[in-house]
């Protein structure tokens, strides 16, 4: 039984194709793409079109691989960047570019709705790029039919209908996630109108869902495909590494870090750092998330011609934890937590050779190492107990920062085999989607973690470097 998963993310769309039965991955692919250029500072906005494409691409890459070619694939599951908004018209097509999770031109917009809902409103969320639209281009908004979520629109595209779940939902900024349902008040202080421009809300209970003619024709799967509910790539990273069940905790280094582990009930944050997400098995997720990780690292490659991810971190084995005074405060893209959309990043302590390569690179993993910790003391604070972490995303492959990290959090770091965690968990959905559809009913938990595998053992913090 063969099932595929797609990440659709900011940097690029990224798919494996999971044999149910062995829990092995046996086909991969990757397709990249950019941030549109030449937009005002702090926009970041893709066409919902790009990510049609690169699924596309992906899809058939994975197809045509000797381990799959023939071979029926029985369901799909989408897993999606967070927050961002995607306007459809009444016909179903994009009105314009989806302001995307990182853009932070929409400050003043999540100000006011803090204060309107007297609750903290992350800058990310989809709230404050709805009221940005409605202000700013409100000949856009008078033609909105649809406000989609990115993974919204792929399953969109996939089945032609129009419909959403808790976990991605959970990040819009008006879903009360402690009755996982829309919070029909707070959408009237947006709009009165935005209610009915928000997708139906569909959960594991309801029927299974199948690949639509069009979708057929779209991706080149066969009719008859089902598609799994999906959800927000935070949602589906959980389920790709374990945080299904409470005690896993999980951090993921992608463009973005993030922290989260399983919760069954909510967990609150008086001041709005730690996100009150739902899951997308039916419990919480609550999460971290800072707007800088791996593209700091990335930043200090693109400085460097003719080095690479690999040279620069073996120049960083050489220098000593603390980089010789040189720290770097790595908000390059403003930051989340903490709440500063518009912080500018600072390398204190430049002296003689600070900037020499290898120094620069260890600053890069110290700072960001050291701004997550500064998150996971918060949700400590909360309560949450983090005796040990699980280390997915690109940025989980370097073996130095997973050890810079079990320093700076001070608990052993497991990193998982499969790093791209999303795109795994989007591919477990899917098996369990099929699963469900014969009659069987496994808690996807259950169904789940055996087929999930560390990478190697644990990395154990050092004493002295804590």
């Amino acid at each position: 039984m063969l099932t595929l998963g797609l990440d659709v993310g900011t940097q690029g769309t990224k798919g494996l194709i999971l044999d149910g039965e062995t829990g092995s991955v046996v086909a991969q692919a990757s397709h990249a793409y950019d941030l549109l250029s030449d937009l005002p500072p702090g926009s970041a906005e893709q066409a919902p079109d790009t990510w049609i494409e690169a699924a596309q691409s992906v899809i058939a890459s994975l197809l045509a691989d000797p381990a799959v070619k023939g071979n029926t694939i029985v369901a799909v599951g989408v897993s999606g960047q967070q927050h961002g908004a995607v306007l459809l018209d009444e016909e179903g097509f994009p009105l314009r570019p989806a302001k995307l999770w990182c853009d932070t031109s929409t400050a003043a917009e999540a100000k006011e709705l803090s204060e309107r809902f007297g609750r903290p409103v992350p800058v990310g969320y989809t709230a404050s790029k709805i009221l940005w639209t409605l202000r700013n281009e409100p000949q856009i908004w008078e033609r909105t039919h649809s406000v989609m979520l990115p993974h919204d629109y792929l399953n969109y595209r996939l089945t032609g209908s129009l419909f959403t779940e808790a976990g991605d939902a959970s990040g819009t900024g008006y879903f009360n996630s402690q009755t996982r349902d829309y919070h029909q008040e707070e959408m009237a202080l947006i709009d009165p109108d935005l209610p009915r421009r928000v997708p139906p809300l569909r959960n594991s209970e309801d029927d299974a869902i199948t690949l639509s003619d069009g979708g057929s024709q779209l991706f080149g799967l066969p009719q008859g495909t089902l598609v799994s509910l999906g959800g927000g790539d935070n949602m589906m990273s959980a389920i790709g590494s374990g945080a299904t069940a409470s005690g896993t905790v999980v951090v993921s280094l992608g463009t973005s870090g993030t922290v989260f582990t399983y919760s069954d009930q909510p967990v609150i944050d008086p001041e709005g750092l730690i996100a009150p997400f739902c899951d997308s098995t039916g419990g919480w997720l609550p999460l971290l998330c800072v707007m800088n990780a791996t593209g700091v690292t990335e930043e200090v490659v693109s400085t460097f011609p003719g080095e690479t991810l690999a040279s620069l971190t073996s120049q960083a084995e050489e220098v000593a934890p603390g980089c010789e005074g040189l720290t770097w405060l790595p908000y390059l893209v403003g930051e989340r937590v903490p709440d500063l959309p518009h912080a500018h990043g600072v390398l204190l302590g430049v002296g003689e050779g600070a900037l020499q390569p290898g120094r620069l690179f260890r600053a890069a993993l110290e700072g960001t190492s050291l701004n997550l910790a500064w998150g996971i003391d918060r949700m400590r604070d909360l309560g949450v107990k983090i005796d040990g972490v699980r280390l997915v995303g690109g940025g989980s492959k370097n073996p130095l920062w997973a050890s810079i990290l079990a320093d700076a959090i001070g608990v052993p770091v497991s990193r998982l085999a499969e790093a791209e965690s999303a795109a795994l968990g989007a591919a477990l959905q899917a098996l369990w989607t099929a699963r469900r559809s014969t009659g069987d009913n496994p808690r996807l938990h259950d169904l789940a973690s055996p087929l999930i595998e560390m990478r190697d053992e644990p990395i154990e913090p050092d004493p002295e470097r804590v």
